[in-house]
């Protein structure tokens, strides 16, 4: 709504100041008129260009700026050999006009890399440097973003790229059932997020066109801001963390808030399934954690005292082994 203030004050300060122009030679009103329709090609202009971040823009100025001194000092010395000065002015127009266009051109190919560029200055003390959370789709798809946010755990400032967003959108429309579920799933937990009052939550513009995969955006965005990346997928944790980007994973997190079972340790659990091997048994812990009980398959449905032999962590999760406490012939069903 601000922006919409915004254009009307424009639009009548221009038209006001059209008609003050236009007055001086008795045609106030159509100055009037000339201000209004300049007022509004400005604003078209301006929506055209609501896809261009300040990062791209400002690194067209440190172009444009870098072209122009390159200018003046290549003209500049031109002008110390006695040449004409019609061809003086000449070959400066030429030159000024050649080393902007290069220096804009230059600048906005390599905007990936400036970390100099106006808006990314840290003029700030190095105590106060932001910190930011980047949102991938599956981190969103999983809805335990929801539970984190709630808790005082995650304080940081929570991105979401717009390339992102358009990849959940896209993932809504999918004529597959199951991924349409799953990307409106996606959209409905990210609007509760954005109508929670406690949470910083911003829709970032920043895309990169010549990077297709979304993974890849994420991590080049990540180095740009020095941000974190939250996410569930494996492979992006991994790409992202040889780039040197860090990496909040919620499975990690999930796996690490477990409670440890040590060897040794009795346990009661219900199998609940067979296992792979022969005369095995799985059970089934409160948080998830899987149990192979060995020489158990007799007693499944039932619920068992067991001793944990040993503990195996994988990359899926932590994997508990385990024998009977008593043999299967002197066991109570309960």
């Amino acid at each position: 709504m601000t922006l919409l203030y915004i254009r009307i004050f424009f639009v009548i300060s221009a038209s006001a100041v059209g008609y003050v122009m236009g007055d001086f030679t008795g045609h106030g009103f159509i100055g009037a008129g000339v201000g209004l329709f300049a007022s509004w090609l400005i604003i078209f202009l301006e929506r055209g260009m609501r896809r261009v971040s300040a990062r791209g823009l400002s690194s067209a100025v440190f172009g444009l700026v870098l072209g122009l001194l390159m200018a003046k000092l290549i003209t500049d010395a031109i002008s110390l050999v006695p040449i004409d000065r019609g061809l003086v002015s000449s070959i400066r127009v030429v030159m000024t006009l050649v080393f902007c266009y290069l220096g804009m051109i230059m600048a906005m190919r390599g905007k990936d890399e400036f970390n100099i560029v106006i808006p990314y200055v840290r003029f700030s003390r190095q105590k106060q440097i932001e910190d930011v959370i980047l949102l991938d789709s599956s981190a969103i798809i999983d809805g335990r973003i929801v539970d984190v946010c709630k808790t005082p755990f995650l304080s940081a400032r929570l991105l979401v790229p717009r390339f992102v967003l358009r990849e959940l959108q896209q993932i809504a429309d999918s004529a597959d059932p199951i991924k349409r579920q799953r990307g409106r799933r996606g959209l409905e937990i990210l609007h509760n997020i954005q109508k929670d009052n406690t949470v910083d939550i911003t829709i970032h513009e920043e895309d990169f066109p010549d990077t297709p995969d979304v993974d890849a955006k994420l991590v080049k965005l990540g180095r740009l801001l020095e941000a974190k990346i939250f996410t569930l997928d494996f492979n992006l944790n991994r790409v992202a963390e040889l780039q040197g980007v860090r990496v909040l994973n919620l499975n990690e997190l999930a796996n690490a808030l477990r409670p440890v079972v040590f060897p040794g340790e009795a346990l009661e659990v219900k199998l609940i399934k067979e296992g792979k091997e022969y005369n095995q048994a799985i059970a089934y812990l409160d948080d998830g954690t899987m149990v192979v009980v060995e020489d158990s398959r007799s007693l499944l449905n039932t619920t068992v005292k067991i001793v944990v032999t040993s503990v195996l962590q994988t990359q899926a999760g932590r994997m508990v082994f385990a024998k009977l406490q008593s043999p299967p012939g002197a066991h109570n069903h309960k």
